[in-house]
């Protein structure tokens, strides 16, 4: 059973903007790599703890997500992940005052469970409000806005951020009391954004509060799973928690990295980098507007296998070019890895029934790639002294996303023995 339309515009438009307010805390992480790498001298593996912090929280608190909603419903998950949420970002106004790099990377592990729990329960949401035939043009639509997150965070980021820190030649020639209040004067740029994002946050959580969505209900015959492991008997499931495992690393490979990819790769400014950033997330966004589009006429399985291998040979063109040949390759990754993250949930949790729940916390904590993956992009870019080569990376995972796309999304058609519980 699906509800008529018009008793979802509302609560679809309201989930959306859910994920405009996510893609907008995560594409500040870009931001906030180079402005801590240069406030806390560090490494480029070092500065990955920025999402090792966010993504690790996803594999840690993707159950819990699922048992929230389980227990509660999508609405009390909603309203929890979004005051979360908020807690993390305020957290950044005494990480600033300490000039912490750890409360920094604690307030950044907050945030990303708040996002845990909201991305657990607004994915499948957004997927069911409607017509299942249209499941995965619907969530790639609502992602869409995920993407106008991703141009707009860069460009209004570096602005408040970046633009007024030092380089490192005028702190190198700075007295050591000097050096300590201009890097506590440039550590300050992130409290407003911040303190801004986690008022607006609250502010939604009361709307939500005070708005009755309509209940997701499942269909006939769909008896909710009693334990996590019953949902691992969809074979396709399976495959899309190993598909978005790698598909999460190579976008925060790509986006991530980018400023630091940018600026090596091209020999353009931080500001500048950040710019291009933001046409990467133009691309992003629009990619996700033609896909949606595209899936009017072609199998959604498919579009996703054929953008992973274009996304493939890419990836050897942002390893061998030089110079701006190597922004523009990049910029057409975004475009081409935009429908990614939808589709492979959207298939993934397809016909899961009563494992629906927990199937969406096992995609969401595959996301923990994104921890993982750009360590190893770093750990090569530190070892051969070329950025460039960190692609390697992204390139073995789109692999990955392409083999989903072809095979491991089918599903299978297997009898299954029910076993009849005695009702106590």
């Amino acid at each position: 059973m699906y509800m008529a339309k018009n008793h979802t515009l509302f609560p679809f438009i309201l989930i959306t903007s859910l994920f405009f307010l996510w893609g907008f805390a995560h594409n500040l992480d870009p931001i906030l790599i180079p402005h801590l790498q240069k406030s806390f001298t560090l490494t480029t593996v070092q500065a990955t703890l920025v999402d090792s912090a966010v993504f690790v929280a996803y594999f840690v608190m993707a159950l819990p997500a699922g048992f929230i909603m389980k227990k509660y419903g999508y609405k009390a998950g909603i309203i929890a992940g979004l005051l979360v949420f908020a807690l993390g970002s305020f957290l950044f106004i005494p990480a600033a005052n300490t000039q912490q790099y750890t409360f920094f990377l604690i307030a950044l592990f907050i945030i990303a469970c708040g996002l845990t729990i909201l991305e657990t329960a607004a994915n499948p949401y957004a997927s069911s409000l409607g017509d299942p035939a249209s499941s995965t043009q619907r969530l790639n639509l609502a992602q869409s806005f995920n993407g106008l997150a991703a141009t707009l965070a860069p460009v209004v980021g570096a602005r408040v951020i970046l633009t007024k820190g030092y380089t490192v030649a005028q702190l190198s020639t700075m007295t050591e009391e000097g050096r300590h209040l201009a890097l506590a004067a440039e550590a300050a740029t992130v409290k407003m954004p911040y303190f801004i994002l986690g008022s607006v946050l609250v502010l939604i959580a009361i709307i939500f509060a005070f708005t009755r969505l309509p209940a997701i209900q499942a269909n006939e015959g769909h008896t909710a799973s009693r334990h996590i492991f019953h949902a691992f008997k969809h074979h396709h499931l399976t495959w899309s928690v190993v598909a978005q495992f790698f598909y999460v690393g190579a976008q925060v490979c790509v986006f991530s990295l980018f400023i630091l990819y940018a600026t090596k790769a091209a020999g353009i400014t931080e500001v500048k980098a950040a710019d291009y950033l933001g046409l990467c997330g133009l691309a992003f966004l629009t990619g996700r507007f033609v896909g949606t589009y595209l899936m009017q006429y072609f199998s959604s399985a498919r579009l996703l296998a054929v953008y992973a291998v274009i996304n493939i040979f890419l990836c050897i063109m942002a390893i061998c070019g030089s110079g701006m040949i190597t922004i523009y390759t990049v910029i057409g990754i975004c475009f081409f890895m935009s429908i990614m993250f939808p589709t492979i949930f959207a298939l993934g949790i397809k016909e899961l029934r009563g494992d629906t729940e927990f199937g969406s916390s096992l995609i969401i904590m595959s996301i923990v790639g994104g921890a993982i993956l750009p360590r190893a992009f770093g750990y090569i870019s530190d070892v051969t002294g070329n950025i460039q080569y960190g692609y390697v990376v992204p390139l073995i995972c789109f692999v990955a996303v392409a083999f989903f796309g072809f095979k491991g999304h089918r599903i299978k058609a297997k009898q299954e023995k029910l076993i009849v519980s005695t009702i106590v």
